[in-house]
């Protein structure tokens, strides 16, 4: 498994870890605008849009800080801080990881369009995270 992740270029890690934070950002800006019902996300268990309303901003700021660190982590933003960059990496992808299993758990929605979009952030966290630097 590692060797085909390694086999996986760099840039292409960076691309995919945008695609993963620019579709969240998307999915929670179509939640927040109303488009994607919030009954199909967390689990189905917000009571209302107005309990949906903060996790959705939330995560879209965090998803913003998410693809500013992905360019760090994949060197197009240059950085000093290495060994940090790969332990936050790890950490990101066990994440994403356990997220995915609860996206699976979850919602027809969720099984079938959020852990798609999970799947890209553990792929492209566990490709950064191997990256000898």
């Amino acid at each position: 498994m590692l060797k085909l992740l390694r086999k996986m270029n760099m840039n292409t890690a960076v691309f995919i870890g945008i695609s993963f934070y620019s579709l969240t950002i998307l999915l929670h800006v179509l939640i927040i605008s109303g488009t994607i019902p919030f009954t199909w996300v967390n689990g189905g268990r917000s009571e209302s849009f107005s309990a949906q309303l903060p996790i959705s901003v939330i995560s879209a700021f965090i998803a913003v800080f998410g693809g500013v660190f992905t360019l760090l982590a994949g060197g197009i933003i240059p950085n000093p801080f290495k060994r940090v960059i790969t332990v936050i990496c790890w950490f990101f992808a066990a994440i994403w990881a356990f997220g995915l299993i609860l996206q699976l758990l979850g919602t027809p929605f969720e099984k079938m369009v959020c852990s798609f979009i999970l799947l890209l952030g553990l792929i492209s966290n566990l490709r950064m995270a191997i990256e000898k630097r």
